[in-house]
């Protein structure tokens, strides 16, 4: 958030719009619909899921989903490799393996 505010900010200094107004109206417009969807998925259940996603199943009791693999652009060496990261030696020791919506992976050992 922080680097598009820097960017947006950036624009009106550029172009010789040197006004605080300018740069205010920018800050503020983020913030208020920062605030605005963070109320809307507060709010209302039913748009989390297309405000923040929905956790995906890429692994299931020792086959990976290649859909959902493809779909999330993870390869089989990545998921490995995460796997290891939290402990575990071989896939084969998973029962699921789910892409969370902050974009960690989840292990279930079986």
């Amino acid at each position: 958030m922080l680097v598009m505010i820097g960017d947006l900010v950036q624009q009106g200094i550029t172009q010789n719009d040197f006004s605080v107004t300018g740069m205010l109206l920018v800050g503020g417009t983020v913030a208020v619909l920062t605030v605005a969807v963070s109320f809307a998925n507060f709010k209302f259940p039913r748009l989390r899921p297309v405000i923040e996603g929905e956790p995906v199943i890429v692994f299931e009791d020792g086959k990976p989903i290649d859909q959902n693999l493809r779909r999330n652009r993870i390869a089989h060496e990545e998921l490995a490799a995460a796997a290891r990261q939290q402990g575990i030696g071989s896939l084969a020791e998973v029962r699921w393996a789910v892409l969370e919506t902050s974009g960690s992976l989840s292990f279930i050992r079986k």
